[in-house]
């Protein structure tokens, strides 16, 4: 099962920038989850986070595999991101871009982490179950 970091906690960005590739070889199944923790924030200021596939590491799609809507706040974010239907997706990486707007200095300053969990097939059957009877 594979469980990693793209992006260390408590990483401090003022600007937007890229993880390093992880290669999702060592997965045995293509959904995953996808945890942004935002642990520091200045006022007026978004980031927003995207998910980008490549089949060699090197050249990467233009399009998003999965995104997060912009985020304003510190807290935890989690997003189910389904590589089945992606071809080539061999490496993932995250890509961020940050704002900042109003009065005041207008570098952005965000301390964040990324993390991806593989989901394993019985713990998304489990998760589908329990979503119906919600129904």
């Amino acid at each position: 099962m594979l469980d990693a970091v793209l992006v260390p906690e408590k990483t401090v960005v003022t600007a937007k920038g890229d993880s390093a590739p992880l290669d999702l070889a060592a997965a045995s199944n293509s959904v995953f989850l996808v945890t942004l923790s935002i642990s520091q924030v200045v006022e007026q200021e978004s980031l927003e986070l995207s998910l980008f596939t490549s089949a060699d590491g090197a050249t990467w799609e233009a399009k998003p595999a999965a995104s997060l809507p912009q985020k304003f706040y510190p807290g935890e974010y989690p997003l189910l991101v389904n590589l089945s239907g992606v071809e080539n997706a061999k490496f993932l990486r995250a890509h961020w871009d940050v704002t900042r707007w109003g009065r005041g200095p207008l570098t952005p300053k965000f301390e964040f982490g990324v993390r991806i969990r593989e989901v394993s097939p019985q713990d998304l059957l489990e998760a589908q179950a329990g979503a119906k009877s919600y129904r």
